[in-house]
């Protein structure tokens, strides 16, 4: 059987840096040459960034992806890089109107190409075009109606971009009736909990359904609220895995592989789904046997809470580094939730770039300041003291506030306080709720949701305790000083705005909340689902209102890294005005 060298780069791009991710694969090529590869690829939308959202619409970036592509092709061949093909993921536009009602001619489309001898050699375009949860592809791009295949050393290989794998039909098929030796993906599948091993049931079964090996090749990093995980994988026609990257770093992922020769005659014709076979014969003649030096494996995986703490630090790290900013800036408690933020953001960036403030009013208990010096002493960060008292006292001189208005008071003061900071030193703030409190609105419009990113805005609250206790773990398993003050995680969470408040005041437990949330935020179950798995009628209907009637404050609240399946944002939108209420 003909031999081939794969080489996946599971890479990061920074949407909109065109240079700067010509220059990444520019260099993850020259090293994937330097070791061999036979055929070199790289994600979905490598050359511009995933996802693009409007700048898909903009034709003037379209052409500077275009014209990146072509400028690539000719510097890889300069660079002697030139004959080993290269699959890349970019933003093109069609030259004609495009077969769709409402599509104007140079409609966009999510696009791959062939780059080979300083030319691209062939383009294709995606397939099936996802349009739920975050991905919004059905409103900037036209489907690819194509099934590119690419003769390589003698194997034809058949080329594809994500979602062609993740709905029935299109490319999958249509690699088998064209006999292709191995389907190659590439990919910019966001990250989830438990979605690698979804994607890994799905690979497998793709391959046997294809009648070929499958190289499924992902995307690292973060953009915006996304974060990619990587996690590419390699397998054989009857799905058992030969090779596995690593979660959350990049890596050049190679592999030896002995693949079935290709017919005599190229497939051609119309095929599944109306795909007509594109084929293009790079190199017919098989290579000479070789002795394989790259026979696969699997990376460590990493456990359920370890991968969801790994998509928390990648968001913050992204966000924070590939929008220029130099520092982060957070106030500190002494609470679970601000200690956790601090701890994700140290392990992102780096202690030295991580700064608190502790605000301690009135109604601040003793451990309060105290535990945040705890963590502060731990982790190294800086922090610094600056009590709200006079402030709040100065703001009741002028007008006297009472009860609910007296408590928010203080969270704004401490809002203001860390935004003038952030104006004055450069810092960017990050706020600290999580997701059950963003669910039924248990926070402080322009208070403690001031801020630019939201590290934990799609975690629970029970999450949140799941994740300080593991990062306290995990430093115990290495022989380091834990990071979170015990003290932080087992006393009674408050937000500390009037005497011996805490949270259970207004809220359920966080056990029984976070349960009932989940089914109706997560899986959008309706009131009488939810008071049929169990749950008391009246602390459901409290519950369903409060979430309700919070659209508006969700709306305002920053920015934060998704890792459900259902985030707060892109993925759950809902009207803030509405005369909808379930259970009434």
């Amino acid at each position: 059987m003909p031999q081939l060298r794969i080489a996946l780069n599971q890479i990061d791009a920074r949407v909109g840096d065109l240079a700067g991710n010509a220059d990444a694969v520019l260099r993850w090529t020259r090293h994937s040459v330097d070791h061999g590869a036979h055929l070199v690829a790289f994600p979905e939308m490598m050359l511009t960034g995933y996802p693009v959202e409007d700048l898909a619409l903009r034709s003037s970036f379209a052409e500077a992806s275009r014209r990146t592509l072509d400028e690539l092709a000719t510097r890889l061949a300069d660079e002697g890089l030139g004959g080993v093909p290269v699959v890349v993921g970019y933003l093109d536009r069609t030259d004609e109107r495009a077969p769709h009602l409402g599509r104007p001619a140079g409609a966009p489309r999510n696009a791959a190409a062939v780059l080979q001898g300083g030319e691209v050699r062939l383009t294709f375009a995606k397939h099936h075009l996802p349009n739920y949860g975050v991905f919004d592809e059905y409103r900037y791009f036209v489907p690819g109606d194509t099934l590119p295949v690419v003769r390589v050393r003698g194997v034809d290989v058949a080329l594809a971009i994500c979602e062609d794998l993740w709905q029935e039909g299109g490319r999958v098929p249509a690699a088998r009736a064209a006999g292709a030796g191995l389907l190659l993906s590439i990919n910019a599948s966001p990250y989830e909990v438990a979605k690698d091993d979804t994607r890994l049931e799905l690979v497998r079964r793709r391959a046997r359904e294809a009648g070929c090996a499958l190289a499924y090749l992902a995307m690292v990093g973060g953009q915006d609220e996304l974060v990619f995980d990587g996690d590419s994988l390699v397998v054989d026609r009857d799905g058992e895995v030969l090779a596995r990257g690593p979660q959350f770093a990049e890596e050049c992922l190679l592999l030896d592989l002995a693949l079935p020769a290709a017919a005599v005659a190229p497939p051609a014709g119309r095929l599944a789904d109306g795909l007509t076979v594109d084929h293009l014969t790079l190199d017919a003649a098989p290579l000479a046997p070789y002795e394989p030096r790259f026979t696969g494996g699997t990376h460590p995986r990493l456990d359920d809470a370890e991968e969801m703490y790994q998509a928390l630090v990648t968001g913050v790290r992204a966000y924070t580094e590939k929008n220029g900013f130099p520092s982060v800036l957070l106030g500190l408690s002494g609470g679970i939730d601000s200690a956790l933020c601090a701890v994700i953001a140290c392990d992102a960036l780096g202690a030295d770039r991580v700064h608190g403030v502790a605000m301690p009013s009135r109604y601040s208990s003793e451990h309060s300041v105290a535990d945040a010096e705890e963590l502060a002493r731990r982790t190294g960060l800086t922090l610094r003291t600056v009590p709200i008292g006079g402030m709040f006292d100065a703001y009741q001189r002028q007008v006297e506030l009472t009860g609910l208005a007296e408590e928010n008071l203080q969270s704004r003061l401490r809002g203001t306080l860390l935004m003038a900071l952030s104006n004055q030193e450069g810092h960017i703030v990050l706020a600290p709720g999580n997701k059950s409190e963003l669910a039924v609105g248990y926070s402080t419009l322009y208070g403690d949701s001031v801020g630019a990113y939201g590290p934990i805005k799609d975690l629970y609250k029970t999450g949140v305790y799941r994740l300080a206790r593991w990062r306290n773990e995990a430093a115990e398993r290495r022989g380091e000083t834990p990071p979170i003050p015990e003290n932080s995680i087992v006393k009674p969470p408050s937000a500390e705005l009037r005497p011996g408040q805490v949270d259970t005041d207004s809220l359920p437990d966080y056990d029984t909340l976070d349960a009932v949330l989940e089914r109706y935020v997560d899986r959008d179950e309706g009131w009488s689902r939810i008071v049929a798995a169990g749950f008391p009628a009246e602390l459901v209907t409290e519950v369903l209102r409060l979430v309700d009637r919070a659209e508006y404050k969700r709306r305002q609240y920053p920015p934060g890294t998704k890792i459900s399946p259902k985030g707060f944002g892109k993925d759950r939108r809902l009207p803030i005005t509405s005369g909808w209420r379930e259970g009434s």
